[in-house]
């Protein structure tokens, strides 16, 4: 990999060098390196782009990394990526896609992740996007994740985005079994003319399942998102959904929480806020001597953490 490449990965896996346990590293369309472990097998799709991950049932204190970097003008493509994580897990998974642009085409990189989760299994996921390069081709990301979870089974999910990316949709859908729990956080900055458009639809289909979905978000210059979340209720069990943003200049924030109960013992919230930041915040941080646009930074770096 060359040197945008690793600083590509850096900034969407943390990684400055070959991670330990499994990993698939790709690069412009191409697998650059990928290792399996005694407990986690990484097999590449024959019919279609993409791999399978198998986790062997009650593997725990292991990780995953699976980031994808373009550096190419002009390219684009779509990947399928099936997780099978066996019963009683407990597994770190890293993903995240880096765009770097400086030519005239657009580039575009389309993810879908499919995760059948055991019973009584715990992941992590982790997926940041970036964009960067100085080129009038925009960098575009569109993932889709898809999460089917058996009982009593966790999944914490981290979805960051906060520079660089002009376009993006991403799409989530979570189907929930028996004291299965979802745990959603997501984290988004938007700048320039980019548009960003989340989409998160959980099913809560057994008793004791719960989903906890939470987005801030900042939206500045002339951008625009859209963030529409959904939580049905199937059965007794609870749900919340959260979207907090800060609107700035001229941007624009459309939410959209929506909340279905079909059972009588569905217990389900949602809240919703948005605003510009606060005076006296600004002006609190400007006695200590930060500029206003020093002390506007502070305030989105602790908002967006």
């Amino acid at each position: 990999m060359d040197v945008i490449q690793k600083q590509l990965l850096q900034e969407v896996a943390d990684l400055h060098d070959i991670p330990e346990g499994a990993y698939n590293l790709r690069a412009n369309g191409e697998s650059v390196g990928k290792q399996s472990t005694a407990n986690i097998e990484i097999i590449s799709k024959t019919d279609i782009s993409g791999i399978d991950i198998r986790i062997k049932p009650n593997t725990k204190n292991e990780s995953v990394h699976i980031p994808v970097v373009l550096s190419e003008s002009g390219l684009k493509e779509t990947v399928y990526n099936d997780f099978y994580i066996g019963d009683n897990c407990d597994v770190l998974i890293v993903a995240g896609c880096g765009i770097d642009n400086c030519g005239s085409q657009d580039s575009e990189h389309d993810g879908v992740h499919r995760f059948y989760i055991g019973k009584n299994a715990k992941i992590r996921y982790v997926e940041k996007h970036y964009g960067s390069g100085s080129g009038d081709g925009k960098r575009i990301l569109n993932p889709v994740t898809e999460v089917y979870m058996e009982e009593g089974s966790i999944c914490e999910m981290e979805m960051v985005q906060i520079k660089g990316v002009d376009s993006t949709n991403r799409t989530t859908i979570a189907k929930l079994n028996a004291d299965a729990k979802l745990i959603v956080h997501e984290r988004l900055m938007t700048h320039g003319d980019q548009r960003a458009l989340s989409v998160y639809k959980v099913e809560l289909n057994g008793d004791g399942s719960s989903a906890d979905v939470v987005s801030r978000s900042v939206a500045r210059d002339n951008s625009y998102q859209k963030l529409d979340m959904c939580i049905s209720g199937n059965a007794a069990c609870s749900g919340h959904t959260e979207c907090d943003s800060i609107i700035m200049d001229h941007g624009t924030i459309l939410a959209v929480p929506s909340l279905e109960a079909n059972s009588t013992d569905a217990a389900l919230v949602h809240e919703a806020a948005i605003g510009k930041i606060a005076g006296d915040q600004l002006i609190k941080l400007m006695t200590l001597g930060l500029t206003e646009t020093e002390a506007e930074e502070q305030i989105i770096n602790g908002f967006l953490k």
